[in-house]
């Protein structure tokens, strides 16, 4: 895992990254602490996540107690949300903020070399408003414990929104669909490694369960033969549970967790993600997630809890006449829900299973 990123985002000693991360997780432990400690570069860490700290120690010209500043920041989506927010209260307003803004943004393009996103999908206008203010377009990158890290934007060259690159040089993916038939319990839409992928002809497009193989993929989880064998393919890919699917440019892009971002009503498969990038787009909404909530009619219907800026409504025939002119009708939310705040772990994620369960429980009853 830290040969690979050394490779991909060209470690070296003369790194210093500023660490905010919890360290009980792959993103703070390998990616962020135990990969640059690896090349012999710097780690300043913060005690625990503050923006103030984070801004200080991002554009401070002698943030470093040797002297040396701060060249690489990792970080999940909230918290590149939470230092845009503190930017709009704090940096970007009042006398002066022009220049400061000026010069947040100079020193940011000029002294750090890599930003980079991860462990939940990152939104689009995250990605737009960071880019505006620091001048960097976040790389996104795709991994989890059982893996490492498994598909990477590329360090030089352009990053797609909505999508997580190519994968790490060790690394090989496939994306499959099952078929009971076939000898391995699968159909391979597309396959590929660092240097090339391949999609099956006539699969252009299809989206499919990625799988994974590689040095850096785990053996076995601890005492849980069964549930080893269940997420490992007869041939010995990893079964990511999560849905993908690759563009004409052999980029990859998640389409979502399988079992809770990708709703099926109607007959179409709709990302999760995906709605939630167009709803964040939205003037009156701060923060969202997409759930699919079950249907005797339509299979399920698209859901959405969001939480509100701060002195604005929002109604739920708003939001579809709103989306006549951004989403296509099967992907319009036919519930809307409000929370004064969104429910995250440490590491930014939404439990959608826990979500529905505590926002929608008449939808469970009697399932």
């Amino acid at each position: 895992m830290i040969a690979n990123m050394v490779s991909a985002w060209t470690w070296s000693p003369r790194d210093v990254i500023l660490h905010v991360l919890p360290l009980h997780h792959v993103h703070g432990l390998i990616n962020a602490l135990m990969t640059p400690l690896h090349v012999g570069a710097s780690c300043l860490m913060l005690p625990k996540f503050d923006p103030q700290q984070v801004w200080h120690n991002l554009v401070n010209p002698m943030s470093h107690t040797d002297g040396v500043r701060v060249n690489v920041f990792m970080a999940v989506p909230t918290i590149y949300a939470k230092l845009i927010e503190h930017y709009d209260q704090h940096l970007h307003r009042g006398r002066g903020s022009r220049l400061a803004c000026e010069y947040i943004k100079s020193v940011c393009m000029e002294r750090i070399r890599l930003m980079v996103s991860g462990s939940s999908a990152l939104p689009q206008p995250v990605m737009e408003k960071w880019e505006s203010i620091t001048g960097h377009r976040l790389l996104e990158r795709y991994g989890m414990t059982e893996i490492g890290m498994a598909l990477t934007n590329p360090l030089s060259g352009p990053r797609i929104a909505g999508c997580v690159g190519k994968p790490f040089p060790s690394v090989e993916v496939r994306i499959a669909k099952p078929n009971v038939y076939a000898k391995n319990g699968y159909d391979v839409i597309a396959t590929g490694n660092a240097k090339r992928t391949t999609v099956t002809p006539g699969q252009e497009g299809e989206s499919g369960e990625l799988l994974v193989r590689g040095p850096s993929v785990f053996h076995q989880y601890w005492n849980r033969p069964e549930a080893t064998k269940e997420t490992f393919t007869p041939d010995g890919w990893f079964k990511t549970g999560d849905t993908a699917m690759v563009d004409s440019q052999a980029v990859y892009k998640i389409v979502g967790r399988t079992s809770v971002d990708v709703i099926k009503s109607g007959g179409y498969k709709i990302s999760a993600l995906d709605v939630e990038r167009h709803l964040l787009t939205h003037a009156a909404v701060s923060d969202c997630a997409v759930v699919g909530l079950p249907d005797i009619t339509w299979g399920q219907r698209v859901a959405a809890v969001v939480v509100l800026k701060e002195g604005h409504q929002l109604t739920l025939e708003d939001l579809k006449i709103w989306a006549r002119n951004v989403l296509p009708p099967y992907q319009t939310p036919t519930v809307l829900h409000c929370l004064p705040q969104m429910p995250r772990n440490s590491m930014g994620k939404v439990n959608k299973k826990e979500l529905v369960a505590s926002v929608f429980p008449e939808f469970l009853k009697d399932r």
